[in-house]
């Protein structure tokens, strides 16, 4: 077919790949202009544009898409189907209306549940224990039209949302060739109105550790927030991100280090930190970590 592919961020590039590797035509990539990052706060591509221009392909980043200049742009294209996938910005009725096979979505959970922004990171905050993909017919509501395809897959006891968002992206780029190979065959699902929920974008004030939390709450939260903006707590004044924990069965009060291996008490219940981060430099295992700092039993976290 020949597709506009529309997506910005990591997650959607094996997409992009799976689209060019079955042969299909890719039009032109539509991903968020280049953005200010790095010490040096030059203007960055986004992974989507590095790696379309990788492969050949046009790339556009309009600001906008409501204007009829940057509409008419686009039904110039001529596209049998638009692929999207974490794209950043909605798209007007206009644009849903151009191709003539529709807008598909490949949303990262198993809608209605989770619709919105963070699919991943509120699946795992929320501790379900399953979520998966959708291929879903766009229309103008946020994540409501009907669904293609959908595969549910398990949320590991100790996953990180990074490590889930690299599952549900591969999945994510094979359904979407799936789906692409038998659209005729497919019969869309409207969404249930039961069970739904809606994933708000992270707000980085949610990022900080309550010790007073109990320990799965404080374990969903860390694992749910990282890598990105990552669950911190504060030692002597030093902000600490925390990456990666599980649970523990040890007690004491709320932030205490209860054993020499990072074993910390909650509210109720106790985690064992497994990676963490001090400001400027990489992510360290525990053990590592307490080479370079250590935090002896007693040691209250703020």
């Amino acid at each position: 077919m020949r597709v506009i592919f529309m997506g910005t961020p990591d997650f959607s590039v094996p997409v992009l790949e799976a689209l060019v590797a079955a042969g299909h035509e890719v039009a032109a990539v539509y991903c968020q202009p280049p953005r200010p990052a790095g010490r040096g706060k030059k203007d960055r591509p986004s992974p989507v544009q590095a790696r379309a221009e990788a492969l050949g392909l046009p790339v556009r980043h309009p600001v906008s898409l409501k204007e009829a200049v940057a509409q008419a742009e686009f039904a110039a294209l001529k596209a049998d189907v638009v692929v999207v996938v974490a794209y950043g910005l909605i798209l007007p009725q206009a644009v849903l209306d151009a191709p003539t096979r529709g807008c598909l979505n490949i949303h990262a959970s198993l809608l209605p549940r989770w619709r919105g922004a963070a699919p991943i990171h509120r699946a795992i905050m929320a501790g379900d224990t399953e979520t998966g993909v959708c291929i879903m017919q766009m229309e103008a509501g946020l994540d409501t039209g009907p669904v293609l395809l959908r595969e549910p897959v398990a949320i590991g006891p100790q996953e990180t949302t990074g490590e889930l968002h690299d599952r549900l992206s591969a999945l994510g780029a094979r359904l979407i060739v799936a789906a692409l190979e038998r659209l005729d065959a497919l019969t869309p699902e409207p969404q249930p109105e039961a069970g739904v929920t809606y994933a708000a974008k992270i707000d980085k004030s949610e990022a900080r550790v309550d010790w007073t939390r109990p320990a799965t709450e404080v374990d969903r939260l860390i694992r749910g927030l990282s890598p990105f903006p990552g669950a911190w707590c504060e030692v002597g004044g030093e902000r600490i991100k925390l990456l990666c924990s599980a649970m523990a069965e040890a007690h004491g009060a709320p932030g205490v280090v209860l054993a020499d291996g990072l074993t910390v008490a909650c509210g109720t219940g106790s985690v064992r930190l497994l990676r963490l981060q001090r400001a400027g430099r990489a992510a360290q295992d525990a053990d590592e970590f307490l080479r370079g700092m250590p935090l002896p039993r007693g040691t209250q976290l703020g």
